[in-house]
């Protein structure tokens, strides 16, 4: 029988496995979308292990695991309402995880906007969790251009008289 999924903070000794579930994610998970050398530019590998770290104690960073494993991650800007990454292992994709990462997200950091930059895989994710494409937008990477786009999800409060 599976563990169930678990929840917590970002650790630096988290790093190496997120990596590898980032590159494993973008080279299966986006493959129906981009093309090989867009994969290849976008998860080549050879991550800027120093620049992940500090970008991931900077934000809120939650993983989350199955037992030990680490079979998701996503990372927010709290100040601004910016998702920056959200990524899910392909063995446990369409199991509510990315929801969950994103509620606890929202939730620690309630704003009246969210941002995210969606791959074109992840936008209809996005869009079921009320998010609306503002642009749509070519990125360079290494060379290669690859199409996403920016999404906003506004929050109205509640019992706000006007």
């Amino acid at each position: 029988m599976k563990n169930s999924v678990t929840f917590r903070a970002y650790r630096p000794e988290d790093l190496d496995e997120i990596l590898q579930l980032f590159y494993d994610t973008v080279h299966t998970v986006n493959a129906k979308d981009y093309t090989p050398g867009q994969l290849d530019a976008w998860a080549d590998g050879r991550a800027d292990r120093e620049a992940w770290d500090r970008s991931f104690r900077e934000h809120d960073t939650l993983v989350a695991l199955e037992g030990d494993r680490i079979v998701g991650f996503a990372d927010m800007d709290g100040s601004v309402g910016y998702l920056d990454r959200l990524y899910i292992h392909k063995e446990y994709q369409g199991r509510g995880i990315a929801s969950a990462l994103c509620d606890r997200l929202e939730r620690e950091h309630p704003s009246e906007k969210y941002t995210v930059h969606a791959s074109i895989t992840a936008r209809p994710f996005f869009e079921k969790r009320g998010y609306a494409a503002v642009r749509e937008q070519r990125v360079e990477r290494h060379g290669i251009w690859l199409t996403n786009y920016v999404m906003e999800k506004v929050v109205e409060k509640a019992g706000r008289e006007e």
